[in-house]
């Protein structure tokens, strides 16, 4: 999801360039203009070091994870053409204890990588705001702001996507009601953070004293987008709380409904943050009411394509649950061989002694 969700944003990225066959001056390259270089203290420029380096780690956590998986598929393939390309993918990994302890080992460090790697993508894009003078952007909460929106909403969206591929799959084994019942509990507590950061935006905006700056936030609240701010508080802030009762938390088609909601929500967050603040700026004689066009609409609606095809390509030809990780969780044969014995063995003990 992760990998299909930063392609999508490549392209809207290379879409808004004006000039996307100059997509390469992002980078630190020399060019047939000399000295002309990056700016290297511009959060965009940050965002392509953070944003690259983050696909590629995902890219090779994700690959590293399907390496047992690719095997198995090697194995069972029914024809040379499955055999030699899942057989190429899977790097010719034969299920030895080498190399289940160096898969084990890269899937560690891989982890340890992108947890940062998570902090840094959303704390740099929110930079992107936060260092800029336009009011309702210039706030230092955005950070921290923006990683909670980021985990809030996807795990929203992991929920979407599992649900559907639990019920498709028929993984109900492997995906219990007690998973689902967990991730809603961080839905819960992320969906408050994310709360308390849409308070304290209102508390900053007033104890700064800076009139440009409290009109920007009032304006969200009771100006002409007041519908996309209200939605955006309902959806994200107070429909998480539900999550309190554990019928609901527990309940499928519910999560389901409230996974999409905050997908909702979280995107008139980027709606709000981004046209409230630009529509009304310094000169009210710049003031207008944005619509998007056939233009926009058929980019957002390009993104929704392109994200849906890639992760149902890859439903179709990959696994989607990580054989390792339920290998792991899983008891041995001897485990349950001991335990089984050990049930008869306290039951015939229990006899003898009543017997006595």
């Amino acid at each position: 999801m992760t990998i299909f969700a930063v392609l999508c944003a490549a392209s809207f990225i290379l879409l808004h360039m004006g000039r996307p066959w100059l997509a390469y001056w992002t980078l630190p390259l020399g060019n047939t203009y000399g000295s002309l270089w990056v700016n290297f203290n511009s959060p965009l420029v940050w965002d392509v070091f953070a944003i690259s380096t983050y696909l590629t780690v995902s890219i090779v956590f994700w690959y590293i994870g399907l390496i047992p998986d690719l095997a198995t598929i090697r194995d069972r393939a029914t024809n040379k053409v499955s055999r030699l390309i899942y057989g190429t993918m899977a790097f010719g990994w034969n299920g030895s204890a080498k190399d289940w302890s160096r898969f084990e080992s890269v899937c560690l460090v891989l982890a340890g990588l992108s947890t940062p790697l998570v902090l840094s993508v959303h704390t740099i894009v929110s930079m992107d705001f936060a260092t800029s003078l336009v009011p309702g952007w210039h706030t230092t909460i955005f950070p921290p702001y923006f990683v909670a929106g980021a985990i809030f909403s996807g795990f929203a969206m992991v929920l979407t996507l599992m649900l559907i591929t639990r019920k498709v799959f028929h993984l109900e084994d492997y995906i219990t009601l007690a998973h689902v019942e967990s991730m809603n509990k961080v839905i819960t507590l992320t969906g408050s953070i994310v709360g308390v950061a849409y308070i304290t935006e209102f508390f900053i905006a007033w104890y700064s004293g800076v009139e440009y700056e409290s009109y920007a936030f009032i304006n969200r609240a009771t100006g002409p987008y007041w519908w996309a701010y209200w939605a955006m508080m309902t959806c994200n802030v107070v429909s998480p709380q539900l999550f309190w009762f554990r019928s609901l938390r527990r309940s499928l088609w519910f999560t389901f409904f409230i996974s999409i909601v905050v997908n909702i929500g979280m995107w008139f967050e980027r709606f709000v943050i981004i046209v409230t603040s630009l529509h009304r700026d310094y000169l009210p004689s710049s003031w207008a009411y944005f619509t998007p066009t056939w233009f926009d609409i058929g980019d957002y609606a390009n993104s929704f394509g392109l994200f849906f095809t890639l992760f149902l390509l890859f439903s179709k030809f990959l696994p989607v649950i990580n054989m390792a990780e339920v290998k792991a969780i899983l008891k041995s044969s001897g485990d349950v061989q001991t335990g089984q014995a050990t049930a008869k063995s306290n039951v015939s003990t229990t006899e003898t002694v009543s017997h006595n």
